[in-house]
């Protein structure tokens, strides 16, 4: 299925996500006319000033508690559906219940998951750091480059920012493996194919930046008519507003879309791409956070298959002559320096530490 087929019929993910974010917006909006009319009964400039900061605390408050606690989970259930979407060609009949199960059968508890997607977007925060450190360099020795190389980490952070997500698809596909190793070979399936995945990610860079900025002047202009005109608020406010607003709609639906763009394009290729293992200690060295993702998916034991109410989905057809899926058994490799051990070795062969 195409990018833009998988993001009509996966749209009630999208509405729940607005839902989600409007809710926090009206959270919002209560909080600070709350707090404004305790600044009106003082008669006070500088409570007036106190309350608009408690205001921004409580605002980042509730964001963090409806966005990023249900909305990770209702994102979870999404790329799940996403997943089975690209794997089988078709979106289950209850997408909803069906994203509900998959998520709770791989990871048991949202524990589990918020601890591998932490453990993906810091490691991947800690390649791209890496990565930008070379592009500041440039961009001072170069007169003329900085507006290149702010442009070029743009659609980085792009590619790199849909890391988490594709990562969590690619554990929803490997289901006979534990949700950390099929993590960390999610990194390293998406490090092994970055070239295309960049190429795919600079394409969506300038429709990011359009959506972004003709969503904040249409909600700036609505808010400014609302808040401003009939009920008398700061036009700073109005704005602080609209760019909540536009927030909102961007994680909704603009996000969405690229994620689904980026899962494709991932998903078109893990299947069969082989892992080179030479990588992970490579992955390991750079940063300390896939380190630990790697251990913690090396001490997992294979996991029995649930019975989903909808066939599981099949590995999908490599192309004639491609390389075989990632699967079977591997030999185990040192978290430390990444040298190949026999299964079943309690002693690294490369530098003597234990496995």
């Amino acid at each position: 299925m195409k990018p833009g087929e998988i993001f009509k019929k996966t749209m009630p993910f999208c509405w729940a996500k607005l839902l989600l974010g409007l809710a926090t917006v009206v959270v919002s909006i209560l909080i600070f006319a709350l707090l404004m009319g305790i600044a009106w009964l003082f008669e006070s400039a500088g409570v007036g000033v106190v309350m608009v900061f408690i205001w921004l605390f409580a605002t980042v408050f509730v964001n963090f508690i409806i966005r990023h606690y249900i909305g990770f989970l209702v994102k979870a259930g999404h790329v799940a559906v996403i997943t089975e979407a690209v794997v089988t060609g078709r979106v289950p009949d209850n997408q909803v219940a069906y994203g509900k199960q998959m998520v709770k059968d791989r990871f048991a508890t949202s524990n589990v998951y918020f601890a591998v997607i932490k453990l993906v977007k810091a490691a991947v925060k800690q390649l791209q750091n890496s990565f930008e450190r070379v592009g500041n360099t440039l961009g001072k020795l170069v007169p003329g480059m900085s507006a290149i190389v702010s442009l070029g980490k743009m659609f980085i952070g792009i590619a790199l920012g849909y890391i988490g997500e594709c990562c969590l698809g690619y554990t929803f596909f490997k289901k006979e493996q534990g949700a950390f190793r099929s993590a960390a070979d999610g990194v390293v399936i998406y490090a092994q194919n970055w070239k295309k995945l960049l190429k795919d990610a600079a394409k969506t860079t300038f429709i990011v930046i359009v959506v972004v900025i003709l969503a904040t002047l249409i909600t700036f202009l609505f808010s400014g008519l609302v808040f401003v005109r009939l009920l008398g608020w700061n036009g700073i406010i109005a704005f602080l507003i609209a760019c909540f607003v536009a927030s909102v709609i961007k994680t909704a639906f603009v996000d969405s879309y690229i994620m689904i763009k980026m899962m494709v394009s991932y998903m078109e290729e893990a299947p069969k791409t082989v892992i080179t293992f030479d990588l992970y200690g490579k992955l390991c060295g750079l940063s300390g956070k896939f380190k630990q993702l790697f251990n913690k998916g090396q001490q997992e034991d294979p996991i029995p298959q649930p019975v989903y109410a909808t066939a599981p989905a099949p590995v999908m057809a490599a192309r004639p002559g491609a390389p075989a899926a990632v699967g079977g058994d591997k030999p185990l490799f040192c978290g430390d320096c990444g040298a190949k051990n026999t299964k079943g070795t309690k002693f690294c062969g490369g530098c003597g530490k234990p496995l």
